[in-house]
């Protein structure tokens, strides 16, 4: 067993893990933020989407001892200061970009990681950006409208 400390969503948290410990398992399991998703367990999905020093990481496939000392971004830190919807998350709820929801927490960080690092995007740039995130009720379709919406408000 061994100590991880990390900041997660802006609050230093530590915990005692082993050392095979995934990152998503830390986060669910020792930290109770369950919004994180484990669909596949080998980083096809990306239901697992989380921000680990700004950069979007697929918790199923990143060791929680290797997060020593970083920031954590998880979809429960999305949101504002005051509890309510981000603009990401807004713009998912108001264009229907979720179903079933269970991708939705990875599809927000990476529409996240995308609006960051090109804060307005094509269709086909969007389109090309999710390839590595799997929804298997949507066409895709209204998740792109969705993040069509998060650009066009600034996200």
């Amino acid at each position: 067993m061994a100590t991880v400390s990390m900041t997660v969503n802006g609050k230093a948290v530590s915990g005692e893990i082993e050392g095979r410990t995934l990152l998503v398992q830390f986060l669910r399991e020792t930290l109770g933020l369950t919004g994180t998703h484990v669909g596949c367990d080998t980083s096809q999905c990306g239901a697992c989407v989380v921000h680990v020093d700004g950069e979007a990481v697929k918790a199923c496939s990143a060791l929680a001892a290797s997060c020593e000392g970083a920031a954590v971004t998880t979809i429960e830190g999305m949101a504002n200061a005051d509890g309510s919807l981000g603009t990401i998350q807004k713009a998912f709820q108001d264009n229907h970009g979720l179903q079933c929801g269970f991708c939705t927490p990875g599809m927000v960080m990476s529409a996240a990681d995308l609006l960051k690092n090109n804060p307005n995007p094509s269709e086909t740039e969007i389109r090309e950006y999710l390839e590595g995130n799997l929804c298997r009720c949507t066409g895709y379709h209204n998740i792109v409208k969705s993040i069509q919406a998060a650009a066009a408000a600034g996200a």
